[in-house]
């Protein structure tokens, strides 16, 4: 339903119009009425009015001047001048406060009917497009229930975002039932509607404008807020602003705000931003992770320096308390522990990025703050176990195919390199795990399986010149295998075949 008021200083006239407003069926309720400008504007600064019908000549206040008055309170309303003057000078000054139309007297119902029904279409459109807007930051419980009601308006509205602060209190508390109850009792009698965001205890409000009356600026309402939730054992950082006009796209100026709200929001204490005031914003910094820390600690976990990684995490969660840093300055802390962990999982082979970042988020969840550094500091150690039991369990793997591969190429001439490009590794990497393994590096690891093979050979094919066992493994000449194979076996190839049993 729209709201509509009737301003006309003939008492007759008025009871016309509105007896020809009750007949039409649409969505519209006459809530006010008026004889003069003055107590036309004092109702508009009571009560929300989608559409003003207002004659020209009126007693203490004329309709343009009341128009012109009434713009400033809610700049979207929408007007019809009904007048019996047809004068170009009520035209142009009537054009320039963009009122809708004109009505001459006496209103005919057919004229009034036409008129009503753009005024009623300009309206919905105006309401599908709230709608539609509205749709893409909030919860969509929220924007289902919405579509059902009749009579919201974003009209003379103020947009206000409440965001929990971290670790102050249970999130069963920060349900939206309970905070809407919390701030109608803060604004009433003025109508709030909220919603939950699409972000967890985040929460989306419009409040009538009218609330500012008794508030000296935006700043101190949104204050009263924060203090009024404190009052309830509800810490919160909000952030809001006016609404200035119907072509306000509200996505674009609720993430405008949220952002404002992430780049400020600290770990300690809540706050209030008007938003909408370049001043007092650009009084405020953000904080950021120093670039020489964030790169130490990423240094231990690639080294996998578990116990003085747990140490200077201790230290830095002492420092974020002790300076009341920016939650920005700790998520981007997480985010870099979840970006490096999961890339050191992900080279071994292991998809588990997901999972970090699930737990991550969980860590806010917690109550207090010496919980959250807790459960922080028991998530990095569990990382660290992780990342080098899924290390070692990689390097076994890893082992049983490289060794699979060269027995199955002794014969051939490989090289480190080989093997690296071969299981796309580096070489530094396949020669760590083979130490890791065998205790040996790569060449003595690859020479002894063809020394044993060439031992297998002499064994099995005893006719075969020591010429001919040279060449098929693949040694550069016959000395060089001779001189390798005593090293290994402690015999020459002449003694090692001596030696053995005769078949």
């Amino acid at each position: 339903m729209y709201n509509v008021m009737i301003v006309e200083d003939s008492k007759p006239i008025l009871r016309n119009i509105k007896m020809l407003l009750d007949a039409l069926t649409l969505p519209i309720r006459v809530v006010a009425t008026a004889t003069n400008g003055e107590d036309a504007l004092a109702a508009i600064h009571l009560e929300h009015i989608d559409l003003l019908l207002t004659d020209i000549r009126m007693p203490k206040m004329d309709g343009l001047t009341l128009i012109e008055q009434a713009k400033l309170a809610n700049p979207d309303l929408k007007v019809i001048l009904i007048s019996g003057y047809s004068d170009f000078e009520y035209t142009r000054k009537a054009l320039n406060l963009q009122v809708f139309d004109y009505l001459l007297k006496p209103v005919e119902q057919e004229a009034l009917e036409e008129v009503m029904g753009r005024v009623m279409e300009q309206l919905a459109q105006q309401k599908s497009k709230n709608l539609q807007e509205l749709q893409e930051i909030v919860d969509p419980q929220c924007h289902a229930e919405l579509q059902q009601e009749n009579d919201f308006s974003l009209f003379t509205q103020m947009m206000i975002i409440v965001r929990k602060q971290p670790f102050t209190s249970d999130r069963e508390r920060w349900t939206k039932q309970k905070v809407q109850t919390i701030v109608e009792d803060l604004f009433a009698p003025q109508p709030c509607h909220m919603f939950l965001s699409q972000t967890p205890h985040q929460f989306i409000m419009f409040v009538n404008k009218r609330v500012l009356a008794l508030y000296s600026s935006v700043h101190e309402c949104l204050e009263s807020l924060r203090r009024h939730l404190i009052a309830h054992n509800m810490d919160a950082i909000i952030g809001g602003q006016l609404l200035s006009s119907e072509s306000v796209h509200l996505p674009e100026l609720y993430h405008q705000i949220a952002s404002i709200l992430s780049a400020q929001q600290r770990l300690k204490q809540g706050l209030a931003l008007d938003t909408g005031n370049p001043v007092s914003m650009a009084r405020l910094e953000s904080g950021c992770l120093n670039s020489v820390l964030e790169s130490a600690f990423v240094h231990m976990m690639q080294n996998h320096q578990k116990d003085r990684f747990t140490l200077k995490l201790s230290e830095l969660q002492d420092r974020w308390a002790e300076d009341n840093v920016h939650v920005k300055e700790v998520e981007r802390f997480i985010g870099l522990v979840v970006d490096t962990f999961a890339h050191l999982y992900e080279e071994q082979g292991s998809g588990i990025r997901l999972g970090l970042e699930l737990r991550a988020r969980e860590l806010y969840e917690e109550k207090t703050y010496a919980d959250f550094c807790r459960e922080l500091t028991e998530w990095t150690g569990q990382c660290f176990d992780m990342l080098q039991s899924h290390v070692r369990k990689s390097k076994a793997v890893l082992f049983e195919q490289i060794d699979e591969y060269i027995k199955l190429n002794k014969y051939s001439h490989l090289s480190i390199n080989d093997i690296a490009m071969k299981f796309h590794v580096s070489p530094s990497y396949v020669s760590r795990v083979i130490k890791n393994v065998t205790q040996s590096t790569f060449v003595q690891y690859y020479t002894r399986l063809r020394i044993q093979e060439a031992c297998r050979l002499m064994e099995c094919q005893p006719d075969m010149k020591f010429k001919e066992l040279s060449d098929l493994l693949s040694f550069s000449d016959q000395h060089y295998f001779s001189k390798v194979f005593k090293e290994y076996t402690g015999f020459s190839p002449t003694e090692y075949k001596e030696q053995m049993p005769s078949s």
